[in-house]
């Protein structure tokens, strides 16, 4: 997949996104507001889609990690609770880069079976809940507590879900990975 392409298709994405939504707010722009907010939502969907079909987990966290950086750059800044909740997001996926990455080199991660406690709500599928799993699960939560606003649209809700399926394919690609690192192949 070219990443760079999916990073350019998921920045116009979000931008369209959010004129779209500040063009409702503006007489005489809500059609075209409509217009950029349909448009952004399905490019989206469709670069969600097109990150999950690889199964990459790099991939499917660089989509959401762009995804939210934008959302970041472009949110209004009286909106304190959503910078602070974007930012979480942003700096839980930079860790989950970092420990993905230790997954991948494979050689030191063995010791992370050690670090970790072995109560299962410290573990998923029995492999250590580290960092990567940390910022699967709290945006999740963060997705599901966006879909339960009343005033979501239906074409916006599919696109939450497929962020949501998204984050669930990069946690099974990423098991996969911590499994192939503590077997040491």
């Amino acid at each position: 997949m070219d990443i760079i392409g999916l990073v350019d298709r998921i920045t116009a994405a979000a931008t369209n996104i959010d004129t779209g939504r500040k063009g409702f707010a503006v007489r005489g722009k809500e059609q075209q507001g409509r217009i950029s907010y349909e448009t952004g939502i399905e490019w989206a969907f469709s670069a969600f889609r097109d990150a999950q079909s690889t199964g990459d987990p790099n991939i499917i966290i660089l989509a959401e990690f762009s995804f939210l950086t934008i959302e970041l750059q472009l949110c209004d800044k009286e909106k304190k609770d959503s910078i602070n909740s974007l930012t979480q997001a942003v700096q839980s996926f930079d860790d989950a880069f970092l420990v993905l990455s230790v997954v991948e080199d494979g050689t030191s991660y063995k010791v992370a079976d050690k670090c970790f406690p072995h109560h299962k709500k410290h573990r998923i599928k029995g492999y250590p809940k580290d960092s990567f799993h940390i910022a699967c699960e709290s945006h999740k939560t963060r997705l599901k507590n966006i879909l339960r606003f009343s005033g979501i649209e239906a074409i916006e809700d599919t696109l939450l879900k497929q962020r949501l399926a998204n984050l669930s394919t990069a946690q099974n690609a990423y098991i996969e990975k911590q499994k192939k690192a503590m077997d040491g192949k």
